[in-house]
């Protein structure tokens, strides 16, 4: 059984706590695998986490898996962070880079997710189920395909249980890489990152930002509905269904949705994957 996970930001105000509450509630019914919570680089969102991955575990019954960065993280802050997140419970995290905060002159004491999750490792055992990150179409910094292939590589080595990818739009690209990875010796599940569509100008900003491509047909039909929300709400998650339904057809060991901490895209897509 293919398994389903996903993904939270902390919320940071009343208004996005409630909103936080209400997805979780909803996507609950979908009964995830575990549920994933971001990590603001340099302590920017550090008591937020803790308070969200706690608020999920322990309002809404569901497994979580923290983030944790490099950017900014002390070996003690993560060292701590772990024993905290050991005593409450949790099993499984994922480990980042993550970006330098803008106005950070110097990263924390660990520059790559390989070298966190050595430590993780060395600190806490075999205790947690460790995922990282994989780009199909390739770190925006990369120096190229393989060098990104390399470092993929030694995140595993260094102990990583699993991969979620960054998200796609490019079926072939998820199954090169997967391909590629198998190549070069890496056998843990990669788990394709799914990112529904329901604001299609915030989509683009985003996937301008983190190198991920639109390919020229989804652009021009989301183009065809101009501001009709619901038309691109609609075609945004046929569109993603399908991108699911060839993923898991094609031996995808799951999928992570990035829901934005809102539950009705997502569940479009969910919907349509099981109608």
């Amino acid at each position: 059984m293919p398994s389903i996970s996903f993904e939270f930001f902390p919320p940071k105000t009343d208004e996005q706590r409630e909103q936080l509450d209400r997805a979780a509630k909803l996507l609950k019914a979908h009964e995830p695998d575990y549920v994933s919570v971001t990590f603001g680089a340099g302590g920017s969102t550090l008591s937020y986490t803790s308070d969200t991955v706690a608020r999920l575990h322990r309002d809404h019954g569901l497994d979580v898996a923290p983030h944790l960065s490099c950017m900014g993280g002390s070996r003690a802050e993560i060292a701590e962070l772990l024993d905290a997140y050991r005593a409450a419970g949790y099993r499984r995290v994922v480990a980042l880079r993550g970006d330098l905060p803008s106005g950070m002159a110097t990263p924390g004491d660990f520059r790559y997710a390989a070298e966190l999750v050595s430590f993780i490792r060395q600190h806490s055992g075999d205790h947690f189920h460790i995922e990282v990150a994989a780009y199909p179409e390739t770190h925006p910094q990369a120096d190229d395909a393989l060098a990104d292939l390399r470092h993929f590589k030694a995140k595993v080595e260094a102990g990583a249980n699993g991969a979620i990818t960054q998200y796609f739009f490019n079926v072939d690209a998820y199954f090169r890489f997967v391909d590629d990875a198998r190549r070069l010796g890496v056998g843990v599940p990669i788990v394709p990152g799914i990112m529904p569509i329901s604001n299609f100008s915030q989509l683009k900003r985003f996937s301008d930002a983190c190198g991920a491509e639109i390919p020229r047909w989804i652009v021009k039909r989301m183009q065809a509905h101009g501001d009709d929300v619901e038309s691109i709400r609609e075609l945004g998650a046929d569109v993603v269904a399908q991108l699911c339904h060839r993923l898991l057809e094609g031996g995808a060991p799951g999928l992570h949705f990035y829901t934005l901490n809102r539950a009705k895209a997502t569940q479009a897509i969910l919907d349509r994957l099981h109608g």
